[in-house]
């Protein structure tokens, strides 16, 4: 590949539910590549599957810049396993374990990490009785999907007569939902970079603006909904352990090349994890770039790792 540019796939858009989120960050990839060493061939898989089929031979490497079903949960990586084109990112394995959040809080507890009380509920097989739900967990309760990235599908219930209303909600996007007892505090996150030798880049401290009442998909992409503090205002030994966890929730679930996790830190300075995100939003201003760029690197120089992670061999 000496003596000519690398030819990378951008793959964006999709057919999930945040496929504008994806199409607003690949703009921005594409955008911050290098143009005097990378040729981008940019592809939709809502449409354009075959014609990746038809140039995988020309194709170098591919960025995958797709969010929730068919893009962030193994499909398209084992897709691009049967073409044979390297891919930046987790695998078929960790990406689809990391987009199951039941299965996540599985593997997180089997590494010693700290997460919510949680209570799975099956549509097919409904709790026989709320009022227990609510007895075994307390008020207030998060309710979310099974698989749904963004927020999307969540609700915080504060009232018993509202749980009902928000299982419905989530069940219509999965069959299983997670109910979880909700924990206040402050909400961080933590960037791990590299495939086996990893970096913990520094914590982000999100702030929901005034009439948002947690990161919700709103708050996530409204301009100055809410702000972001890098390195997030906690104390060092806090610092530490969420960068820890990450690192370890990183390992759990077999990501590579990147990965962003969710936490809470409690009222009482107690960290819970929340999920990982195994794609995480990739626009200059999204929360990864950030650490990124509080750690050293650059928005477009991380594309470049991201690039060479993808080439690494395993």
């Amino acid at each position: 590949m000496s003596g000519r540019k690398l030819r990378i796939a951008l793959l964006a858009g999709g057919v999930s539910a945040e496929r504008e989120v994806s199409l607003k960050s690949a703009q921005q990839v594409y955008e911050a590549l290098d143009k005097t060493r990378y040729e981008v061939l940019r592809y939709d898989p809502r449409d354009d599957l075959p014609r990746i089929v038809q140039e995988a031979s020309d194709i170098d490497v591919a960025l995958v810049i797709l969010h929730g079903r068919l893009g962030e949960d193994g499909a398209i990586q084992g897709f691009l396993e049967c073409l044979g084109i390297p891919y930046h990112g987790s695998g078929v394995l960790g990406s689809a374990v990391a987009m199951n959040k039941i299965v996540s809080k599985h593997l997180y507890q089997q590494a010693g990490l700290p997460v919510a009380p949680y209570i799975v509920a099956d549509r097919k097989a409904p709790p026989s009785s709320l009022q227990e739900l609510v007895d075994s967990l307390g008020l207030p309760l998060v309710v979310k999907p099974e698989h749904e990235g963004s927020s999307i599908g969540l609700s915080i219930v504060k009232k018993e007569g509202d749980l009902a209303g928000a299982l419905e909600k989530a069940w219509r996007y999965d069959r299983r939902c997670l109910v979880e007892k909700f924990v206040a505090g402050t909400e961080i996150t933590a960037g791990v970079l590299g495939n086996h030798d990893l970096e913990a880049l520094p914590l982000v401290e999100i702030i929901p603006g005034e009439g948002y009442e947690f990161f919700d998909y709103d708050a996530k992409y409204t301009p100055g909904a809410t702000r972001e503090i890098c390195p997030a205002r906690v104390p060092e030994d806090i610092k530490r352990r969420a960068q820890d966890y990450a690192l370890r929730a990183h390992r759990a679930l077999c990501c590579r090349g990147y990965s962003r996790t969710d936490m809470i830190v409690s009222r009482e300075g107690e960290i819970v994890v929340l999920e990982t995100n195994t794609i995480p939003g990739m626009t200059e201003t999204s929360l990864y770039p950030q650490a990124a760029a509080a750690a050293g690197i650059s928005f477009s120089r991380l594309l470049d790792r991201l690039i060479e992670l993808a080439l690494e061999k395993d």
